[in-house]
């Protein structure tokens, strides 16, 4: 079975995610699209970190019912920070028949090399990239690539804290319950 691995910290989730993973679900050849919720991005500063146990679940609330997208805490048992080639090593031992796909954006993708082994996940992993505006694939460090079409919106997880702050709306940034989960346990506050 061919799966589809979306990393990220989703902090929180917003529609920008959930669009590219459902035009990923539903355009490729994957079985499924797993959310791969990282408690802690080495790339990132983690004290605007919502818990992750909170941000797991505002990502079942938001894709409560879709049988191609599933959200995995894996990375909650692996040591931190969370590095992709030790969660792709972990996952190839509990479903040694499976086969994964990273998913990621073109922004991301170029600065691969700065991963913790790269030279190994460009020779063992296939990579479906999708397209960032201002971001065009110009190497591919030998790995194996498609690069989609995907629809974008430039909406960021970081905007959207910064609305929750100011108190603005953040209604048809994230999904409905998603808004109604943060608004009614203060989060981002």
């Amino acid at each position: 079975m061919n799966i589809g691995l979306y990393f990220g910290s989703f902090n929180p989730i917003h529609i920008g995610h959930l669009i590219i993973a459902n035009h990923v679900a539903y355009n490729t050849d994957l079985k499924q699209v797993w959310f791969i919720l990282s408690p802690r991005n080495p790339l990132k500063i983690s004290s605007t970190l919502l818990n992750e146990y909170d941000r797991l679940h505002l990502l079942n609330c938001a894709i409560e019912g879709e049988k191609t997208l599933l959200a995995s805490n894996v990375e909650f048992k692996l040591p931190k920070p969370s590095y992709t080639i030790d969660t792709l090593t972990y996952l190839a031992e509990k479903y040694p028949s499976y086969q994964f796909t990273i998913i990621i954006g073109s922004d991301s993708f170029q600065n691969i090399h700065k991963w913790k082994n790269y030279e190994i996940l460009v020779k063992n992993y296939s990579f479906l990239i999708y397209n960032r505006p201002g971001f065009t694939i110009t190497k591919t460090y030998g790995a194996d690539i498609k690069v989609l079409d995907a629809p974008l919106l430039e909406i960021s997880s970081t905007h959207i804290r910064e609305l929750i702050k100011k108190g603005k709306s953040i209604r048809f940034l994230v999904p409905d319950i998603v808004k109604e989960e943060i608004e009614k346990n203060n989060y981002y506050k």
